[in-house]
């Protein structure tokens, strides 16, 4: 259940042991935050978010590379897979920075009051969403989109079946990476589930060659430049509920912030300007694993900013639960997000 991201690397993993997959979504396949993010594979600033957090966006961007290059290979379709580096500009907490790189074994220089990280990479969000929905199609998946479930039916600990708007589909087991929408689509099974959306809204521009070689990040605001030499700036952090409006006041804010950040960019023609809804979860921490209650139920969701860094790392640790094999890290935070049982 849910056609993002998560949902197609997860669908991904399954059809590669082998396995009959379905995948339901209740609008088009990866066209919500999969889609609109950054895709930059690393914590805007590692340090300041928990464990749980750079433990599972580190194991991912271990795995990217050769993930990315796997799926192109499959499909023809290349996710722009780059290691291009991230400068941290002033404001921010140096000492903290400094100290938290050389604990985890990051490579960082030191550049004025900036600091670079030169290992950090990005991806495409809408070409690696191609190539997923490409390969899960060719492994013999199969995608239902504009599918919206209304209802799990349980009996006896076990999900039975689900009921949405194009009708019932059963299965041996089921697995809700539905994002933003993932403890709306729970109902009464959510729990303590504590997953809710939050607006992200980014701005697009357009120059002949890159203007910059790598990230720049001030004060949580982020321009990526693309190969083409188109430019992202983003983001905005907005608890709005569903709503997935621009607004002309974020739009002026991103724009002005940027500018003083590069100013090649004053004058430049904005190409579009969307927004996409996080699944915001405490502490940025998802939650991965079996439901409490319903042993068939499974749960990979609340990613919140990070979920195309995690995707890869989050299938494989899903999949490991399922099949009962030693985890590569500890997953004990990930099953916190049902409250006590």
């Amino acid at each position: 259940m849910g056609a993002g991201v998560s949902g197609l690397a997860t669908a991904q993993r399954l059809l590669i042991q082998g396995l009959s997959v379905t995948v339901l979504d209740r609008g088009g396949a990866g066209q919500e935050s999969s889609w609109a993010g950054g895709g930059i594979l690393s914590p805007l600033c590692p340090w300041d978010y928990p464990e749980a957090v750079t433990r599972l966006t580190s194991l991912g961007a271990t795995i990217f590379p050769g993930w990315v290059g796997e799926l192109h290979a499959a499909t023809g379709i290349d996710p722009e897979y780059e290691v291009s580096g991230m400068r941290v500009m002033p404001p921010f907490n140096l000492s903290l920075a400094r100290r938290w790189c050389d604990e985890h074994a990051w490579i960082a220089e030191e550049q004025r009051e900036a600091l670079f990280l030169p290992e950090v990479a990005q991806v495409r969000n809408p070409r690696l969403i191609q190539a997923l929905r490409r390969h899960v199609e060719m492994l013999g998946g199969r995608i239902v989109e504009h599918c919206e479930v209304q209802k799990i039916a349980a009996e006896g600990g076990m999900v039975q079946g689900i009921e949405t708007t194009l009708g019932n589909f059963s299965a041996d087991c089921y697995i809700n990476c539905a994002g933003a929408w993932s403890e709306q689509l729970l109902g009464q099974y959510a729990m303590k589930l504590d997953i809710k959306p939050i607006r992200g809204q980014m701005l697009l521009f357009k120059f002949d060659v890159p203007p910059i070689p790598h990230i720049l990040l001030q004060d949580g605001m982020y321009l990526i430049p693309r190969r083409d030499g188109h430019m992202l700036v983003g983001s905005t952090l907005e608890d709005v509920g569903f709503d997935k409006s621009t607004t002309i006041a974020a739009r002026e804010s991103l724009r002005q912030r940027a500018e003083l950040l590069l100013p090649s960019l004053r004058g430049m023609p904005l190409v579009q300007h969307w927004s996409g809804l996080r699944p915001a979860s405490p502490g940025n921490i998802p939650t991965i694993g079996r439901h409490p209650l319903l042993q068939n139920l499974y749960i990979n969701s609340g990613h919140f900013r990070y979920g195309v860094t995690m995707a890869p790392a989050s299938a494989e640790i899903l999949l490991n639960e399922i099949n009962g094999i030693e985890q590569p890290l500890d997953v004990s935070p990930y099953h916190d997000g049902w409250g006590d049982v």
